[in-house]
């Protein structure tokens, strides 16, 4: 069974086509993420699948009554307002303040049920956000550049949360990130996306692929180096025996 298909997609902005033939699929529990340069189409691809743009051509299917859950790119909380994480989650729809403070402790932030939003960092904002997208109980978790403004190990942390939750929720997970050795870690599948599929595949397989190569340049090498090295501590700690050096400037950074 498919969570959601999309086939033959074509979508057109003011007249000129940003998205080609594209193709894709989510059966579920599966972490599938769209990776691609700036302005390759990546959140027109989402919001296509989400139903917001319209096709020029092909199709989308969803499963019937199928349960998402968004979490936007950027959202604007007027600062003025004071508006509380608990507060928010009830928006647009009433939620009891003890499912609400469930699903606060589930992505790890309970501290943020009576604060203000304008008050939490990028990662506790991120974090309320997702915990709004998980009270629809979601098969389908779809996130916009969920780690965008936030630091390295804000960044590996909400991928981590991610993964958790698919292991306990079962949710499978859509994603468009342009941070590619993180990701690399959490996806069982990567779609390279440049207004059409360039390649697609395991993460092992498409870092390997000459398209993707050629999409984020030989810069990725440095990316895949640390992707492996974050999994392999033997070497890890091998490496720092080697370059103190190198080691205390990444403590400082």
């Amino acid at each position: 069974m498919t969570l959601l298909s999309v086939t033959h997609a074509c979508v057109r902005l003011g007249g000129h086509e940003v998205l080609h033939d594209v193709s894709l699929s989510i059966a579920p529990g599966e972490i599938v993420t769209i990776l691609g340069p700036n302005g390759s189409g990546k959140s027109t691809l989402l919001r296509a699948a989400l139903g917001i743009l319209p096709l020029a051509g092909g199709k989308i299917t969803r499963k019937l009554g199928l349960r998402l859950g968004y979490v936007p790119q950027r959202l604007t909380i007027d600062r003025t307002m004071p508006l509380t994480a608990g507060r928010f989650l009830s928006l647009p729809h009433r939620v009891p303040p003890a499912k609400a403070r469930t699903a606060l402790e589930k992505v790890g932030v309970p501290e943020a049920y009576d604060r203000p939003m304008a008050g939490l960092s990028g990662g506790q904002f991120q974090r309320v956000l997702l915990a709004r997208a998980l009270l629809v109980e979601p098969e389908l978790l779809v996130l916009d550049e969920p780690t965008q403004g936030l630091d390295q190990p804000g960044e590996a942390a909400f991928y981590r949360l991610i993964e958790e939750l698919r292991q306990e929720t079962g949710t499978a997970v859509l994603m468009v990130s342009h941070d590619l050795h993180v990701v690399m870690a959490a996806s069982d599948r990567v779609i390279c996306l440049n207004g059409h599929v360039c390649c697609e595949g395991t993460p092992q397989v498409v870092s390997n692929a000459p398209e993707y190569r050629a999409l984020f340049g030989l810069g990725t090498q440095g990316a895949l180096a640390l992707y492996r090295h974050d999994h392999d501590h033997t070497h890890d700690h091998e490496h720092d025996h080697h370059h103190h050096h190198h080691h205390a400037e990444k403590t400082d950074a």
